[in-house]
């Protein structure tokens, strides 16, 4: 598995996530059941843009003594490449963890603790769905191609239902938690389970993280195949991916008030998936380098942005 880190690297990188983690539960509150504040959220998603980027420079710096400034600039590229992508294609996980949170009515001090353990878990399930990914990309090279037709093809299923909602009544998840687990009929504060006449029950917020994990686990299967088109180095897969899920929850309470605006930036990100996948198919004959990559994402993501935010500007009075 050919990869530019060092065994170090990895555990260094795995301290520095724990050592975060332990930074937001303990000195932001962050199992506390509290609302986190427009303005903490911003400051929050500012440290971990900030954080990938300086992550990004010091693998140049790092890099270019054993590989050579050329090939270390291509490599903190495809980090950067890679963690726009993962960071794009992580707000339209917003917009479903928005839609779980709005149908089981969950209270917004609640929220907090329940993307934290979604946070945690994705962390465990991206580890094996991307050591698994690259295993299987260096055995069957082919599989790329199978990669970009079902990036299209969820690109071109993403346009076409994005202005239709969910039933969640109707989710085989939902349903068959129901039928397995007792649930209470209503929230026990933040406690996912709680004991009634001597049995175990679980509470609506358990269900909630259920959803929330699977609903990762479905993102996952967009997002690590979209990467592949940028890079196999397990490493910059892992480390983009986890700095985009590292931010995930101050970005989720940094838009959440303001998603109705966001409106067109579904069809924006069904276009990315859609170029990555055509990148990942024309590969042979054309190569697309990764600055290029990432000014077109870029662009396609700040433009669908940007015109969102023009077409639903509140008309000033007359």
């Amino acid at each position: 598995m050919h990869t530019i880190a060092q065994p170090w690297m990895w555990g260094a990188f795995l301290l520095f996530v724990l050592a975060m983690l332990a930074v937001d539960i303990f000195a932001c509150g962050g199992s506390k059941a509290q609302k986190m504040s427009v303005k903490q959220a911003a400051f929050w998603s500012l440290i971990w843009i900030s954080l990938a980027l300086l992550f990004a420079l010091g693998m140049y710096f790092y890099l270019t003594p054993q590989l050579g400034a050329e090939a270390a600039q291509a490599d903190a590229m495809e980090f950067l490449a890679g963690y726009v992508i993962e960071k794009s294609l992580s707000v339209d996980n917003i917009f479903v963890f928005l839609l779980i949170f709005s149908h089981f009515s969950v209270p917004v001090e609640y929220q907090r603790k329940v993307l934290l353990y979604g946070v945690l878990g994705a962390i465990v399930m991206r580890i094996a769905m991307i050591l698994g990914g690259v295993w299987v990309v260096e055995q069957f090279d082919w599989v790329l191609y199978v990669f970009g037709v079902f990036l299209v093809i969820t690109g071109i299923k993403m346009i076409f239902s994005a202005d239709h909602d969910q039933d969640l009544n109707a989710n085989p998840v939902v349903r068959y938690a129901k039928k397995l687990l007792p649930f209470t009929s209503d929230f026990r504060g933040e406690k996912f389970s709680v004991i009634e006449n001597g049995k175990r029950v679980f509470t609506p917020l358990l269900l909630v993280l259920i959803m929330i994990e699977v609903s990762d686990v479905v993102f996952a299967v967009d997002s690590i195949p979209a990467i592949f088109a940028v890079t196999t180095d397990p490493f910059i897969v892992f480390t983009s991916n986890i700095f985009a899920i590292m931010g995930l929850r101050a970005l989720y309470f940094l838009l959440a008030d303001m998603a109705e605006r966001f409106h067109l930036l579904k069809f924006g990100l069904a276009l990315v998936l859609m170029f990555v996948g055509i990148k990942m198919l024309i590969v042979d004959w054309v190569h697309v380098p990764t600055m290029i990559s990432l000014a077109v994402i870029a662009v396609i993501v700040a433009g669908s942005v940007i015109l969102s935010l023009v077409l639903t500007k509140p008309k000033s009075a007359t």
